[in-house]
């Protein structure tokens, strides 16, 4: 079972004009612990020297980094995982190359990925409602279909997609482990209160 319900992917272009360092820092100290570095078009050594500076961050604050699709960089910065994608290596494939003690997550929008991404510690499903970064990858899925992948999966699901603070009892209430968000923390005025806000929302912060 993953240790964590909240998941802060980052993307450096959605920060109102903020360094990615400064969100993440923000994002550590509203007390985020799992952090995916996405950034897809970074090539191999600027995205190994952001990689290796969220590191440093994330161990002060004995938080997991997870790097977004490139096993390389995951391994030359000693994440604590990967995250796959649709077009990635298998699971199986990833396993055998991270070791059992590194946590391996894929990202799903149908129930065949559900069912494809058999031997991850943890799936994320989506998009469950309308957001603009998640519109390449189709309509919003909605609760039911997050309902559905919930009783697919083998393992802990987080739902993404427009979750804000208001809407996780709703993905909870499907079932799902936990939340994964981008813009509602990135872009957020506050970004500290901002995971504040949703992890006070989420069973493990509840007062």
């Amino acid at each position: 079972m993953i240790d964590f319900r909240l998941y802060f992917v980052t993307d450096r272009r959605n920060t109102a004009g903020r360094s990615l360092l400064d969100i993440v820092h923000a994002a550590l100290d509203g007390g985020a612990r799992a952090i995916q570095l996405r950034e897809k078009d970074l090539e191999g050594s600027a995205l190994y020297q952001l990689a290796s500076q969220l590191r440093k961050l994330t161990s002060c604050y004995q938080a997991r980094l997870l790097i977004n699709d490139r096993l390389d960089i995951a391994l030359a910065v000693d994440a604590d995982g990967i995250h796959l994608g649709q077009m990635s290596f298998p699971v199986v494939v990833v396993r055998r190359l991270l070791g059992a003690g590194k946590l391996i997550g894929v990202s799903t929008h149908n129930p065949q990925e559900v069912t494809a991404a058999a031997g991850a510690d943890f799936i994320v499903f989506g998009p469950v409602y309308f957001t603009p970064s998640k519109a390449p990858y189709g309509e919003p899925q909605g609760l039911t279909r997050l309902r559905e992948a919930v009783a697919l999966s083998q393992v802990p699901v987080l739902a993404i997609g427009g979750i804000q603070a208001e809407k996780v009892a709703d993905v909870l209430a499907a079932g799902a482990h936990g939340i994964s968000a981008i813009s509602a923390i990135s872009a957020a005025p506050d970004p500290t209160q901002a995971v504040r806000d949703l992890l006070a929302q989420l069973p493990d912060h509840r007062e």
